[in-house]
């Protein structure tokens, strides 16, 4: 989470080391001692990543892990610590995200095997109506691709947009891309999906921050991908044909719970979070004047220190005001681990409630789902080992030397377009929008460490989550869940798929764009 009191950009975690400089570092090896420039470092790191997982195909954890030792080897620091650092930052990282990235796996799963997806889904139907079931659709991929991953999203809305066509003889294709275009955009840019989750916790924007401006940039693009959805209807004469796999059946109205308690586990901790962010933003004030008072009680007392004792003080409870107060609540309830808590109890009672499972049936079903999300939170903490080994090397300052007196708007939006880049490499290479954030994330944190950015870091997160949608083709899993359920070829799925995610990706890239230059809120990671 970003701190009540804002900080002067360029302080690093325990692993950084203090520099004067981002000049040459120097590596000893024995008797032989070589200087190495930061950017040279940064090259190696990035080439050793991309080599492992484009040349040789190697899992995404182990080539980061590997990378992240690499760059630690020539970073500066005792060689006694060189490999132990790696560890502690992946431990630390893991701290952060991986109880919520297991809790939102447990979550998703209970979603579904209770029918509150199913509910949810339903509940936009009737709202909008068959006429407009391609808007109830997306809207609701756009909702449940949150917490439950895309694949599974669009499993359980795939009957629904064969039912469609059964009705009324067309607008098939429309209806499977609309699901494609809600689920995929949300999945790569609102928390706690765990790539948006990731970036939060690598580039330290507050969670709150990142859901509202996540599902800001994500709208838009939504809304163009109806629109090309319809229009690749028009242009495309794509029927529905039967599937190799059996169709989910519909369950009964009697059988789902109710439609407020389905989408309790989405919002119930939204809302939290987004209660404390707003809390914090009120309290800022309040702790901006303790600050100053400190400062005129010990003269020799610098706005950074002040800054820091006010921080440590609310921390305490030592700073009075009305929403510093309230923020002292909030930040337990809003904390992102414990409102994903709150909200695994009421996914994993619904799921008791609606389908009395025996409690080993209950056990399985969470483990099945823990399972899933710790391969994510290896990759993820490998991912931000990585990146923090990046600041090690004193790359970031080496990238603020090197651009010298540009113009720091200028800089800035080279950062997002170079996010975006290495996002959509990642992508076309390994296929993976989750990993693709992953990494992109870590090697941006590294770079942007002491950037004076001339806009809040949750747009360097979206430029990332925008770049990792395009470039999906046969190697990306997405693909074939879309080509095998929708019942397309390989060559339709290419015309349709593919480019519905170049559309998004790129709406999304001009949104971030937009805002980020209308919009910038605060600077600095």
């Amino acid at each position: 989470m970003r701190p009540l009191v804002s900080l002067p950009a360029g302080s690093s975690g325990r692993c950084a080391a203090e520099r004067p400089s981002a000049g040459p570092v120097t590596v000893a090896s024995g008797a032989l001692r070589m200087t190495l420039p930061p950017l040279l470092i940064l090259v190696i790191g990035i080439a050793t990543v991309l080599g492992l997982i484009i040349r040789l195909r190697v899992n995404a954890f182990i080539a980061l892990i590997t990378a992240a030792m690499v760059v630690s080897l020539l970073a500066p620091g005792p060689m006694a610590v060189k490999i132990s650092r790696v560890a502690e930052a992946f431990g630390e990282n893991a701290g952060k995200i991986g109880i919520v990235i297991a809790l939102a796996a447990v979550i998703g799963k209970c979603m579904m095997d209770s029918g509150a997806a199913d509910r949810v889904v339903r509940g936009f139907l009737n709202l909008l109506g068959e006429k407009r079931s391609p808007w109830a659709l997306m809207g609701s991929g756009y909702v449940l691709a949150v917490p439950v991953f895309f694949d599974t999203v669009f499993y359980l809305l795939v009957p629904l947009a064969r039912s469609f066509y059964r009705r009324t003889g067309t607008g098939y294709l429309k209806c499977i891309l609309a699901i494609a275009a809600g689920g995929a955009i949300t999945h790569t840019l609102v928390p706690p999906t765990p790539g948006p989750l990731t970036m939060a916790a690598t580039l330290n924007i507050d969670l709150g921050v990142m859901i509202g401006i996540g599902a800001l940039v994500a709208l838009p693009a939504a809304i163009a991908g109806i629109a090309y959805a319809q229009w690749a209807d028009r242009r495309y004469d794509i029927p529905m044909r039967a599937t190799d796999g059996e169709e989910a059946q519909p369950l009964s109205d009697e059988r789902l719970p109710s439609l407020a308690l389905s989408l309790a586990p989405v919002v119930l901790p939204v809302l939290l979070i987004a209660a404390h962010t707003t809390c914090k933003t009120l309290a800022q004030p309040e702790l901006a004047d303790y600050a100053q008072r400190l400062m005129q009680q010990e003269d020799q007392l610098t706005e950074k220190a002040a800054a820091q004792r006010a921080e440590a003080d609310w921390e305490r409870g030592l700073v009075r005001g009305r929403w510093s107060r309230v923020a002292q609540v909030t930040a337990v309830l809003g904390n992102a681990n414990l409102a994903l808590l709150i909200s695994t109890v009421i996914a994993l009672w619904m799921y008791y409630a609606q389908r009395r499972p025996t409690l080993s049936e209950m056990a399985k079903s969470v483990e099945i789902s823990l399972m899933s999300g710790g391969v994510i939170i290896l990759i993820t903490a490998a991912g931000a080992s990585f990146g923090q080994m990046l600041k090690v090397a004193q790359v970031g300052a080496a990238i603020q030397d090197l651009f010298g007196q540009s113009n720091d708007a200028a800089v800035g939006m080279g950062l997002l377009w170079i996010g975006f880049g290495i996002a959509v490499l990642l992508k076309m290479a390994q296929g993976s929008s989750t990993a693709a954030m992953i990494i992109a994330s870590s090697m941006l944190a590294g770079i942007v460490q002491g950037q004076n950015l001339p806009y809040h870091p949750v747009y360097l997160a979206t430029a990332i989550g925008s770049g990792s949608l395009i470039g999906s083709w046969m190697n990306d899993s997405g693909f074939w869940i879309f080509a095998k359920m929708g019942g397309l070829t390989e060559v339709e799925a290419l015309k349709t798929w593919s480019v519905l995610l170049v559309v998004l990706g790129a709406v999304s890239m001009a949104v971030t764009l937009v805002l980020a230059t209308a919009l910038p809120m605060a600077a600095g990671v």
